[in-house]
């Protein structure tokens, strides 16, 4: 494989902070055999010694990681709530109003089926809603936070 011209690979920082660890430079070792030690950039820095679980929970005290957390809880929990007790009432419906779930629409189709029908559309209905609500209000502040947490561990023995 060439080596890309320029600046060295080691100083491109990608933008994508998914990217694979070992790809990205991760795991390199220095002339000792020990993992070359990076500098973290921002406020944030580990200590020397510190684990990487020491970095994860600092992360997860922060008050960027909280603000995901309640963005997620403050969809999350509302849409749940409001899926289930559509669900509940359309089994209940089905067992106990029998009449009422037999009445037929149109043709041999009746509200059993439209309800039925019904269930599969929220389901789709609320997978859209959870995309959209994640790429609007969460997928930017989630992965700065990634990228942080990555940031912060690197060289640290795991």
């Amino acid at each position: 494989m060439e080596k890309p011209e320029g600046r060295d690979a080691a100083e491109v920082r990608l933008d994508d902070p998914w990217y694979d660890a070992l790809a990205s430079g991760w795991g390199e070792l220095d002339g000792t055999g020990a993992p070359a030690p990076v500098a973290a950039p921002g406020p944030a820095v580990p200590e020397r010694g510190s684990s990487a679980a020491d970095i994860y929970l600092e992360v997860q005290r922060s008050a960027a990681f909280q603000e995901v957390r309640s963005r997620y809880r403050r969809f999350a929990v509302p849409a749940v709530l409001a899926f289930l007790t559509w669900y509940l009432a359309y089994v209940v419906a089905a067992t106990t109003a029998a009449e009422l779930m037999a009445r037929p629409v149109a043709g041999a189709v009746n509200v059993a089926m439209v309800a039925g029908l019904g269930q599969f559309l929220t389901t789709f209905l609320l997978t859209w809603a959870y995309a959209r609500h994640a790429r609007l209000h969460r997928d930017r502040a989630a992965l700065d936070l990634r990228w942080d947490t990555q940031e912060l561990t690197r060289g640290v023995v795991r």
